[in-house]
């Protein structure tokens, strides 16, 4: 592999919900006939029931939270990925590698539109800790999954860190326990509101509404985030695998384990040292070629590098 380029670059409101927005209908387009379910039940290591049921929901999102990683390599690597879904199944189910946002919550879409579920895609823009009111571009998906006879739920496996790994109920002021991690969904005169509970507080993680975003839209964004020289998927390394105890964010060489009740602990690793944990704490196993130009890579990167 050649060379890989640096690019430099709320307070809770009392607001009533809005009018019930329904789901498009099959238009929305999900390629859910061309998925290999069981390599991908497989994949994320579920064996148990298989319905359109929210018992199915909830074990499929923890199962892929903490199954498949957040990563932005093949944009360092190659500088595109695609949304096609058998370049998904390819990338994530058969070389067993993760992916950022339009891609995780794009096969979780496929899979449980293929299972039964009406899936959503919604748009949201990512906070990362900073107030509801801070302007921030749209450019995150994530879902919304209505469940025959159970409501609308909020999906999202494309947060790496920070995202939930249960489904949470569309509902103003709900709280949902994933594992050690509790979670909040506000209503907010902007949109709905998503927190998290960390050592420090509350933690805003992202800002949506329940506008529908299409599967061009998906493709639009990911090409913004996989080209624009000022996207951090183009500028850095960016690998976040989601525990129920404990998560693990690598920004570079920075790498950080977090735990809900205490403030992360944090390691410089060399270079060289980079595929070793990409390997052992991620699950990431790439070909000699790729772990060597990420050495080559890691090791221009400014010390202490943070995503913002």
């Amino acid at each position: 592999m050649g060379t890989i380029t640096r690019h430099q670059a709320p307070e809770d409101a009392d607001v009533p919900a809005p009018p019930e927005v329904p789901p498009p209908g099959p238009e929305f387009g999900w390629e859910s006939a061309g998925l290999d379910l069981d390599a991908y039940l497989e994949r994320v290591g579920h064996t148990g029931p298989v319905r359109a049921d929210l018992a199915t929901l909830r074990a499929l999102v923890r199962a892929q939270a903490e199954s498949l990683p957040f990563e932005n390599l093949d944009v360092l690597l190659r500088g595109d990925v695609s949304l096609e879904i058998g370049a998904l199944q390819d990338k994530l189910v058969r070389r067993r590698r993760g992916g950022y946002c339009h891609e995780l919550n794009g096969l979780l879409a496929t899979v449980l539109d293929r299972i039964g579920f009406t899936v959503t895609a919604l748009s949201a823009r990512m906070l990362f800790g900073a107030d509801a009111a801070t302007l921030r571009p749209v450019g995150h998906t994530l879902l919304r999954v209505d469940v025959p006879g159970g409501g609308a739920w909020i999906v999202d496996t494309g947060v790496g860190g920070w995202g939930p790994p249960a489904p949470l109920p569309l509902r103003n002021g709900a709280q949902v326990r994933a594992g050690d991690w509790l979670y909040r969904l506000d209503r907010t005169p902007r949109g709905w509101l998503v927190r998290l509970l960390r050592h420090d507080g509350w933690f805003n993680v992202h800002l949506f509404t329940l506008e529908p975003y299409y599967r061009p839209d998906m493709a639009d964004f990911s090409y913004i985030a996989a080209h624009h020289p000022r996207s951090p998927f183009t500028r850095m390394v960016s690998v976040q695998r989601n525990g129920a105890s404990e998560r693990a964010v690598l920004t570079d060489r920075r790498l950080e384990t977090h735990r809900p009740d205490r403030a992360p602990e944090v390691r410089t690793l060399a270079p060289e040292d980079v595929p070793g944990v990409l390997r052992g704490v991620f699950g990431l196993h790439l070909p000699p070629e790729d772990e060597e130009a990420l050495v080559r890579f890691t090791a221009r990167a400014p010390e202490g590098q943070e995503v913002d």
